[in-house]
């Protein structure tokens, strides 16, 4: 029985490793240039209506995801952040960070329908497909605002105890949500608006994009001191550290494919395999762009975007780089 046993494990082993050998195929496809200038942040799909939102300076970009080509423009968003779709309202909602509010967009013809009101700093959002609510996270103020997308009301402010970045839903009624100050995950729920958990990141410092795989309940966190954690949702065990690039600012999953890719603002892309519920390897690195941070995942076509532009070269470490006018774009991979 020895001997059969560790056939089998030396076989998984091998299996394994020649898996982590193997390339993703994922490659940088097309550069869609946006005719403005600006910081970003967040970017977002709405597979609906084949559209793709970047957030940039003071505006949100709209592009058609199928061909790149510019849809229109969403205006005075005060230091945009987030863009959120919530199709079944027909509604898109903007975090503007300046302002402290959130603009409510039509879907359809990008037109301006409300203003929201929420917490000081709104970043991170996104549409809770369970609850049917949005939910945004307010840097400054540490909580978090839930938003009726029925009469744009907000509902309830939940205070988070930290600065919160990305959250996800599991789909059943539990949000979690990155607090960058504390190095943890907070857990709550969508229908008390209780806090429930608080899961101690070992060994993740300031953490920032947050995604999760409903399937096997594993939440994916990317921290600034280069890995990526995963954790048991339910429980907030930890199950995997694993190394990225530097600077990460996002972090996508794609359910089908079993692979999580966090952007890299180094100029990487750390492409992970979810093998099993315990099992995770760094398949690859891929090589983008210095900049390109902060990611999306087209589901329908399995490509990636991400958002940079062109740096000037620095000759002072201790200071930003500065951006080369007329040069921002967002970078589209696929297979």
């Amino acid at each position: 029985m020895k001997k059969i046993f560790f056939s089998v494990a030396l076989f998984l082993v091998t299996i394994i490793s020649a898996s982590a050998q193997q390339k993703t195929g994922v490659h940088l496809l097309a550069s869609h240039k946006i005719q403005s200038d600006g910081g970003w942040d967040y970017l977002t799909i709405d597979q609906k209506n084949n559209n793709l939102y970047v957030s940039h300076g003071n505006q949100v970009n709209v592009l058609n995801k199928n061909s790149g080509d510019s849809v229109g423009v969403i205006h005075n968003t005060l230091g945009v952040h987030g863009i959120v779709i919530a199709n079944p309202f027909g509604k898109g909602y903007s975090t503007n960070g300046k302002a402290g509010t959130c603009t409510v967009f039509d879907l359809k013809n990008l037109m301006v329908r409300a203003t929201v009101k929420v917490g000081q700093n709104p970043d991170a959002a996104f549409y809770d497909d369970f609850s049917k609510k949005v939910i945004v996270f307010n840097g400054k103020s540490s909580d978090a605002s839930i938003i009726d997308p029925a009469t744009d009301k907000v509902l309830s402010t939940i205070a988070l105890g930290g600065k919160p970045e990305a959250g996800v839903s599991d789909g059943k009624g539990s949000i979690y949500v990155n607090i960058e100050d504390t190095g943890e995950i907070v857990r709550f729920d969508i229908n008390t608006y209780k806090v429930l958990s608080r899961y101690k990141l070992k060994g993740g410092e300031e953490p920032s994009g947050l995604v999760i795989d409903r399937v096997t309940s594993r939440l994916f966190t990317v921290c600034a001191n280069k890995v990526m954690i995963v954790l048991d949702a339910k429980t907030g065990k930890h199950i995997a550290t694993l190394p990225i690039g530097d600077g990460s600012d996002g972090v996508v999953f794609d359910p089908v494919t079993k692979m999580a890719y966090s952007a890299n603002g180094e100029g990487t892309i750390t492409a992970v395999k979810e093998v099993s519920a315990d099992q995770f390897i760094v398949q690859e690195t891929i090589k983008s762009e210095a900049g390109a941070r902060t990611i999306t995942l087209d589901t329908v076509t399995h490509h990636i975007f991400l958002p940079t532009a062109t740096f000037e070269k620095n000759t002072d470490a201790a200071q930003r780089p500065k951006r080369v006018s007329g040069t921002f774009r967002v970078l589209e991979f696929g297979k």
